[in-house]
């Protein structure tokens, strides 16, 4: 266990709410790879699309198009082109909406269970699903069946891909890592550095390693090397004295490569893994944070804030139980890695 620096106490900067949010709670949001459009996937069956305008200090959103499943939609993913949205969840098929010529969606992808995790591996032009049929399957989007059916030591609850490196958390703590230069094959398998249930997954952007975020307030570092052990370390957050919360997603910048977590109890920070330091916590909201996301270029953090029933029905309050899609416009201060301060004594 190694503690982080949490020398920055919380603040409440301004935040920009999303247009005509979801009517039930995200379960994942995403960023276009090429402008800022943000896709969120809902409980409420639907895949909502919003321009995002960024002017100075000041945003505004626009929503542009949506489609719907026929069940609660789970996960999405963009095109690396920036013209397709893929989205799947509980009616165990993933579809692929053309969003930028304005086509229909149609059907890529099915599973026998929920798919809970989905990912475009541009490397490879093929998209790869994990479902709770304990199954990865890898999609040429031109042919109808799967290219290949990857079998999981249970069920899929997170995954996270930086090629080569794709990593599968499931049921049972079990961490299932994958060279996509030989997918067909384990590259390792291991057992969560956290003793409770993963709920997020994150991949290092050099390729080395992972974070892996779990309903007990502890995210860990993990590189893959056994040679690199010794800098795998886990730390806790998303703590309130005795109040334990999930940690429910994990983004690295796609700049400074520090990274944010968010949490049940409604707080996003941002962090360093290098220099184990807190960049920036970020006061709570009135509602856990079930996903966030960074645009292409790290100017733009989203994140949803609603109920995730991690308290069950009795804590359910529909009068508060508002749906909400936050902007924050990170300054560089909270997320580009500071040097330790010589006087900690810690390398």
């Amino acid at each position: 266990m190694s503690a982080f620096g949490t020398s920055n106490t919380a603040n409440t900067p301004p935040k920009f709410e999303v247009a005509q949010p979801p009517t039930d709670g995200v379960s994942s949001l995403c960023f276009s790879p090429k402008a800022n459009y943000l896709v969120a996937t809902s409980w409420d069956n639907q895949v909502r699309c919003w321009e995002v305008m960024a002017s100075g200090a000041n945003v505004n959103t626009v929503p542009k198009a949506s489609i719907s499943h026929e069940q609660p939609v789970l996960c999405s993913a963009w095109k690396d082109d920036g013209s397709t949205v893929f989205s799947g969840g509980c009616d165990k098929q993933v579809k692929m909406w053309p969003l930028l010529s304005g086509s229909q969606p149609v059907t890529v992808a099915m599973h026998d269970a929920p798919i809970k995790e989905l990912a475009w591996i541009p490397e490879m032009n093929l998209l790869v699903t994990g479902s709770w049929d304990k199954t990865l399957r890898y999609w040429d989007l031109r042919q109808q069946n799967p290219a290949f059916v990857q079998q999981l030591p249970d069920r899929c609850y997170a995954l996270a891909l930086r090629h080569p490196l794709m990593v599968v958390g499931t049921a049972d703590r079990n961490l299932v890592v994958f060279n996509l230069q030989n997918p067909q094959t384990e590259f390792k398998r291991l057992v969560s550095p956290l003793k409770y249930q993963t709920r997020c997954l994150a991949a290092f952007p050099d390729q080395q390693g992972f974070l892996v975020g779990s309903i007990e307030g502890r995210v860990g570092v993990h590189h893959i090397d056994d040679s690199q052990s010794s800098k795998n370390f886990t730390f806790k957050c998303h703590r309130d004295g005795n109040d334990i919360y999930a940690v429910n997603s994990l983004n690295f910048h796609p700049i400074h490569h520090t990274f944010a977590t968010a949490g049940s109890d409604g707080a996003f920070n941002f962090w360093d893994k290098d220099s184990k330091q807190r960049l920036k916590a970020m006061a709570r909201c009135s509602n856990p944070i079930p996903c966030s996301t960074f645009n292409n270029d790290g100017s733009i953090f989203a994140y949803a804030v609603c109920y995730d029933w991690s308290k069950g029905a009795e804590n359910h309050n529909p009068s508060t139980a508002k749906t909400n899609i936050y902007l924050h416009l990170p300054q560089e201060g909270e997320v580009k890695a500071k040097p330790r301060a010589a006087t900690s004594g810690r390398k």
